[in-house]
């Protein structure tokens, strides 16, 4: 049967200028419960699974990383179904699957059950960007596309900041407790958020998709679009040392104490949550491939400005120059954020766009699993080859993005510029 209520989304769609509307409305409000209970999760994952499980360290790391791995085999699947079904229907089915994972997670009395339960939970998180970004690019085209984008960026980084206090408050229950309140507690968030996007009407014409024959042999085809995402796997370290290397540098080399150097992540959440939309109104004024570079840019002048603290600050002095750079630091991803987003949805044929964010998606997945590696091989070298590999990694990501910018289509580089028609 036919959907009634699709006509007001083709509406929507047709007037951008709607911005208000109940759809997208019910899209932002999933994105930041999910983003809530990212917030709570990602950074505890391992005590978060030790609390529930018992089990060692040692065992959850390798366990995690084994259920990580093998759900990046699931993404060539899950833009299969995008395209086959549409993000909205695949994004209801990857938040239902996290909200089961983390319901189960205090049942989980055997390794091999952890292992199920942990894998069941990274293969709905690797799913929910493209998933999500394709209902996005159902919902809106251009401009609108690109200011939907960034709300969900905004609130996103908002939904995160929230969910961490979150996370702190439950750690204050006694034994087990606060992880199991915290386990339900996030079951019932994904399932929130579930219920939320399947209340946003089916886009018209979704349901019967055009002719997708070429699937991933034209996407691995499109050299432009191949080099957005090598570009985009590159710059993705620079945003993965915030959490993964710059605590242990700022404790460490600049000999900050442990809480001071939580006010660094304090400092970029709020200023990507408060200054993400305004942000993604001026770059959007230039071509998304030269703005992205340019943040890439900011990146490495930051880590530079990282690598000589150590020279140059020491005592009270030391924390003022570690925010000034973070700010720096945050200009760099929030110029770079905007534009690489919406180049990666924009770049993409509505009709294979499940398949050809499912690649680009790969570029943060892949990035993030090995990150820890060379990161930490990077931080037992020292701080000058730690600041000095990042910096050159961005610069190569930003050089790539230039040059892939002659042979993009006019409308994915080009603000304001709808997609053709396929």
């Amino acid at each position: 049967m036919e959907d009634t209520r699709a006509p007001e989304v083709a509406r929507q769609a047709e007037h951008p200028s709607d911005a208000g509307t109940p759809a997208r409305r019910r899209l932002i409000a999933s994105s930041l419960a999910t983003s809530i209970g990212d917030g709570i999760y990602v950074p505890l994952t391992m005590l978060f699974i030790h609390g529930l499980t018992g089990l060692s360290l040692t065992s959850i790391g390798t366990g995690l990383t084994v259920a990580g791995l093998t759900a990046l085999a699931f993404m060539p699947a899950a833009g299969i179904l995008i395209d086959r079904f549409g993000g909205r229907r695949v994004l209801i089915a990857v938040l239902v699957l996290r909200a089961i994972g983390f319901a189960a997670y205090p049942f989980a009395d055997s390794y091999p059950a952890f292992l199920t339960i942990a894998l069941i939970v990274a293969v709905g998180m690797w799913a929910s960007s493209p998933s999500q970004q394709s209902l996005i690019g159902d919902l809106a085209q251009g401009a609108e596309r690109d200011r939907l984008l960034a709300w969900d960026r905004s609130l996103r980084n908002a939904g995160m900041g929230g969910g961490s206090l979150a996370a702190a408050g439950m750690l204050a229950w006694n034994g087990t407790t606060g992880f199991i309140v915290a386990a339900e507690t996030l079951a019932a968030v994904f399932a929130l958020a579930a219920v939320l996007v399947a209340r946003i009407p089916q886009v018209r014409g979704v349901t019967k998709r055009p002719d997708t024959r070429g699937g991933y042999r034209q996407v691995l085809a499109d050299r432009p679009y191949l080099l957005v995402t090598t570009a985009n796997f590159l710059i993705a370290f620079g945003y993965t040392t915030q959490a993964m290397a710059l605590p242990v540098f700022l404790t460490r080399d600049v000999d900050l104490p442990d809480a001071l150097a939580g006010a660094v992540f304090a400092v970029n959440t709020v200023l990507v949550a408060a200054l993400g939309v305004p942000t993604a109104r001026l770059t959007a004024r230039g071509r998304r491939t030269r703005t992205a570079a340019l943040g890439a840019v900011a990146f490495a002048l930051s880590f530079a400005a990282f690598a000589l603290l150590p020279h140059l600050v020491h005592g009270a002095d030391a924390l003022i120059a570690v925010l000034a750079v973070a700010v720096l630091y945050t200009a760099g991803e929030l110029v770079h954020s905007a534009p690489s987003q919406s180049l990666s949805v924009q770049a993409a044929p509505d009709h294979l766009r499940g398949r050809y964010l499912s690649v680009y998606q790969l570029s943060w997945s892949i990035c993030r699993t090995i990150a820890p590696m060379l990161l930490g091989f990077l931080l037992d070298t020292g701080p000058l080859h730690l600041w000095t590999v990042l910096a050159l990694l961005v610069l190569t990501g930003a050089a790539i993005l230039l040059c892939a910018e002659r042979s993009l289509p006019a409308h994915a580089n080009a603000p304001g510029a709808r997609t053709p028609a396929t």
